[in-house]
């Protein structure tokens, strides 16, 4: 009779780590926030000239959504840039696109909940 055994490669573990990077998340006992590595080339991406980067900028900004308040509200301006025809860089693009590269670069930590204590869960599904 064969016996299911779980490997582990060594190299591919940690153990005993403050904190741990996951797909372009930082855990941590303080909580979940965004890879610091990842900001950098958010700084650094330049304003979309096409419906093709604009699609891109929105996937990376879309991925950390859970750290921007009201980013659909936010991004309306550009997601509004998709459809056929519209893409029109404009002041409102621009600003846009400024708003949101400053609000995942100054993105908060998500602190886990404490368990010790009552909370209230919303969703808005």
């Amino acid at each position: 009779m064969k016996t299911n055994q779980l490997m582990a490669k060594l190299s591919k573990c940690t153990f005993a780590r403050k904190e741990v990077e996951y797909l372009g998340h930082i855990i941590s006992e303080k909580g979940l926030q965004t890879d610091p590595e990842k900001l950098i080339a958010v700084k650094a991406s330049p304003k979309p000239t096409n419906i093709k980067e604009l699609r891109g900028f929105l996937g990376l900004t879309g991925y950390y959504r859970r750290f921007i308040k009201s980013y659909g509200a936010i991004s309306r301006p550009l997601t509004d840039m998709l459809k056929k025809n519209a893409f029109h860089w404009s002041i409102e693009s621009e600003l846009t696109f400024e708003q949101l590269t400053k609000a995942l670069c100054t993105a908060p930590i998500l602190t886990l909940p404490d368990f010790s204590k009552d909370f209230v869960v919303e969703a808005d599904a």
